[in-house]
């Protein structure tokens, strides 16, 4: 089976999927804590139950859904029928979240937002884990997967641009009096979320000889993910990255809105951010084509890292030129964050299959969300919780000192220390260009050995 060179439209129809789940998870992470406090009147502290709550199904939803993906045999291929039965639900699901209930009640109210967001959860996971699992499934080439990665986080940043200015538009200022349009902007980014998938299940194929590969048991799979070193160096590199992500999302309009002093140009703080991350997807691409996807993946977010501990220092009095400023170079280190460890995670793959002559693409990407989703559901909590302890006022025109200090140091600081983990990683990442194209030729051999006998 040699390795396949895909063309612009077999890319572009993989990668606008992202745009759904990009749209829908940056809407939760950015603004549906600040709803659940300031829209909703839920304690910091409560709303993180809520949060936790919802999060925590994830531990058995993710590696069920991944390992049934893994064995699923139907006539459309083992992922697309999820994209294209999965489609509604996520959408129905994601918009129950936006609703505020008439009751007023603090248990009934967060045993409400705990409810959806499972189902929310179950929704999403149904849908984005086959569609994860196609990546090293559609090409084995090292670049071209770095290449098809690179057209799949254009239409993700994309999204998440629309997702941090678009509802801003909508809703306006996130108070009680504008709840009727919060759940306006949920219908809306429902119904668009839902239709990428759709183009994935109509514009992609996968490959038959896929189809017709043994089925695993779920331990014999946890097993072989164990074992695998490239896979765990990639899952702490991912985590590494993403976790800063879902912080900075979800802190980020606390942090425009009480530190900068600056919530009437949120929209335009978030268009240069990811404006600039789509600008940059392409010199990363071409970085990691030069170089390799490890090295790419130091140099940029060794930068990125820096401009975070910068953000400590941003008051009230910082010109606004400046915090711009600070916004288009994020905006180069997130083009990396976004590209280079989904770009890294297959090549695991393959040298799970050299060793042991299976295949787990399915569980192999469960295990990476499950992961992402068990940290972040403890760190947002926390992220609220902090907040809650630094005296935050829902709703004040200014916050307490203390309260603006818990923000910086939840913006600045702590994703800067996670970020610090990722490089180590990616500096003893086992995989570079050279071993991994060794590798490759070395499974071709068999393969054609296999399918000589």
């Amino acid at each position: 089976m040699a390795a396949e060179t895909l063309t612009s439209r077999q890319k572009f129809f993989y990668g606008i999927g992202d745009t759904g789940f990009s749209l829908t998870s940056t809407i939760l992470g950015a603004y549906f804590a600040i709803f659940l406090v300031d829209v909703v009147g839920l304690p910091p502290g409560i709303a993180a139950i809520a949060i936790f709550i919802g999060g925590t199904w994830d531990y058995i939803n993710d590696p069920l859904f991944g390992y049934l993906s893994d064995r699923t045999r139907t006539r459309w291929g083992r992922r697309r029928p999820y994209l294209l039965f999965g489609a509604i639900p996520f959408a129905f699901a994601f918009t129950l979240l936006w609703t505020h209930p008439s009751f007023n009640n603090v248990f009934a109210l967060t045993s409400y937002y705990s409810i959806v967001y499972i189902l929310y959860e179950a929704a999403a996971t149904l849908v984005y884990m086959p569609y994860f699992a196609l990546t090293p499934e559609l090409t084995s080439d090292y670049d071209q997967r770095t290449s098809l990665t690179s057209y799949r986080m254009f239409f993700s940043i994309l999204g998440s641009l629309l997702a941090f200015t678009i509802p801003i538009m909508i809703v306006g200022s996130f108070s009680p009096q504008n709840a009727h349009k919060v759940f306006q902007m949920g219908i809306l980014f429902g119904v668009l979320s839902a239709v990428p998938l759709l183009l994935v299940f109509f514009g992609t194929r996968e490959r038959q000889e896929y189809m017709q590969q043994e089925r695993h048991s779920l331990k014999e799979s946890i097993k072989v993910a164990a074992k695998n070193r490239p896979f765990l160096f990639s899952l702490g590199i991912y985590l590494a990255t993403w976790i800063p992500v879902q912080i900075v999302q979800a802190v980020l309009l606390f942090y425009v809105k009480y530190v900068a002093m600056r919530e009437a140009y949120s929209d335009l703080i978030m268009a240069t951010i990811f404006v600039t991350a789509i600008i940059a997807l392409p010199f990363w691409n071409y970085v990691a084509q030069r170089w390799d996807k490890r090295l790419a993946y130091i140099s940029g977010i060794s930068f990125w890292a820096v401009v975070q501990i910068v953000l400590i220092s941003v008051n009230s009095t910082t010109p606004l030129p400046f915090l711009l400023t600070l916004c288009f170079l994020a905006g180069i280190g997130v083009a990396a964050a976004h590209v280079l460890p989904w770009a890294i995670v297959p090549d695991a793959i393959e040298w799970g299959e050299l060793q042991t002559g299976q295949r787990h693409e399915g569980l192999f990407y469960s295990l990476i969300t499950l992961s992402h989703k068990f940290a972040s559901s403890l760190a947002i909590p926390l992220i609220l919780l902090t907040l809650e302890w630094s005296g935050y006022v829902p709703n004040a025109a200014i916050q307490p000192i203390s309260a603006q200090w818990g923000i910086r140091i939840a913006v600045g600081p702590i994703p800067a220390l996670l970020l610090v983990t990722g490089l180590f990683l990616a500096y003893k990442y086992p995989l570079n260009r050279a071993n991994y194209a060794s590798l490759t030729r070395e499974l071709e051999l068999r393969r054609s050995g296999l399918s000589s006998s």
